[in-house]
């Protein structure tokens, strides 16, 4: 399933980022205006670790391994964001991004689960990140993902869609959720606090209010969609108030026209209810809106010199490209920037393989021309 995005971002205004933030704004007057030094610090992708909805599309340790080197040697990212529960699997990725030596930005997701066992999962991946920072690995932990979506009795509702759908119908109590999200935001950070002493962080909905002196690096999942890059300058630059590190831990868009003005909601486009699932309506595929979203995104950031950003995501099994059937792409209402395909088409037992969209080599450019003009900082310790 698709990451389940804060509702807010589906009404942000049309248009998107396809053009150069450099050229529209001006480096000159980028600088001055975050008072940052040009250039990300580290530029990666969001890879996801998980059971799958079927043993094929489940996390597999000879695909992670390929996976992970396409990440370094084919994405020329430096960055991975290993996200997802279930500590075993988050452990081997993290370990295996060391050891091709990308810096890890490790954070569990565990969901739908009594908080004492989210704040227990907690605690035993930031141990294991520890574990791996003190062999000398290169890594930022992250205490989780918008906890009002992932925790239950922040919002109401027992699943994240049913939480979903409540914020989207208006039937839960702000005030009420503030106080709970605050003291479970309160609860996560003494629990990573206390088991790793790397830098800490959390990755936020944009319009969340999260006190961010409990946290060394501000962590933003940023799904806007404006007409300039000079306005997503102007809605990012209220999160560096803090004086903190800007480390946008999501961004993205589907593979469809106009998807990028459904914001984080993009997903949102499927009907389970069928069987099999179904595209609603009539979308037009397009990889060319997906590509030129995350390029002129990465523009963005790179002339505000933020820390870090995270393409939301690197694959996603269990959405499927279908070519010549678009009422069954379901890869459309996917962020990914590869496409899955089947090995049998309607036939997931047999395997799949995946294929770089247009976005993956948007990345690509961006990132290794990035590569080409930074000095070397001396391997994964930085």
């Amino acid at each position: 399933m698709e990451r389940t995005n804060r509702i807010s971002r589906a009404g942000f205004l049309a248009g998107t980022a396809a053009v150069g933030a450099a050229a529209a704004l001006g480096p000159a007057a980028a600088a001055h205006a975050t008072g940052r030094r040009r250039g990300l610090r580290r530029r990666g992708v969001v890879y996801t670790v998980g059971e799958g909805e079927t043993p094929a599309t489940g996390w597999n340790a000879e695909r992670i391994r390929a996976d992970l080197r396409a990440v370094r040697r084919d994405l020329h990212a430096d960055t991975v964001d290993v996200t997802g529960d279930g500590v075993e699997r988050l452990a081997a990725t993290a370990a295996e991004a060391a050891e091709n030596g990308l810096h890890v930005w490790l954070q569990p997701t565990l969901g739908d689960v009594p908080a004492a066992d989210i704040l227990d999962h907690l605690a035993e991946t930031g141990r294991m990140a520890q574990r791996l920072r003190r062999q000398g690995a290169s890594v930022d932990f992250s205490v989780g993902c918008e906890f009002w979506l992932f925790v239950p009795g922040i919002v109401p509702g027992d699943t994240v869609l049913e939480r979903v759908r409540n914020l989207m119908n208006g039937t839960f109590d702000p005030v009420v959720m503030q106080r709970r999200l605050d003291a479970f935001t309160a609860r996560a950070a003494r629990t990573g606090r206390a088991v790793f002493d790397g830098r800490l962080s959390y990755a936020a909905a944009q319009d969340d209010r999260v006190d961010w002196s409990l946290f060394d690096v501000v962590g933003i999942d940023y799904y806007c969609s404006f007409p300039r890059p000079a306005d997503h300058v102007r809605e990012l630059r209220r999160h560096l108030r803090w004086g903190k590190p800007l480390a946008v831990t999501e961004f993205g868009t589907c593979a469809y026209v106009g998807a990028p003005d459904t914001g984080g909601m993009g997903w949102d486009v499927v009907d389970h209810d069928k069987d099999p699932a179904e595209i609603k309506g009539h979308l037009v595929r397009s990889e060319r809106t997906q590509a030129d979203y995350v390029a002129g995104l990465v523009d963005v950031f790179e002339v505000m010199g933020l820390y870090a950003a995270m393409a939301f995501e690197f694959v996603t099994p269990d959405a499927p490209h279908r070519p010549g059937d678009p009422r069954h792409d379901l890869d459309m209402a996917s962020y990914a920037i590869t496409r899955t395909v089947e090995n049998r088409p309607g036939r997931p037992e047999c395997g799949w393989h995946w294929e770089p969209k247009e976005a993956f080599h948007a990345l690509a450019r961006r990132y290794a021309a990035a590569v080409a003009r930074t000095p070397h900082r001396g391997g994964a310790r930085r």
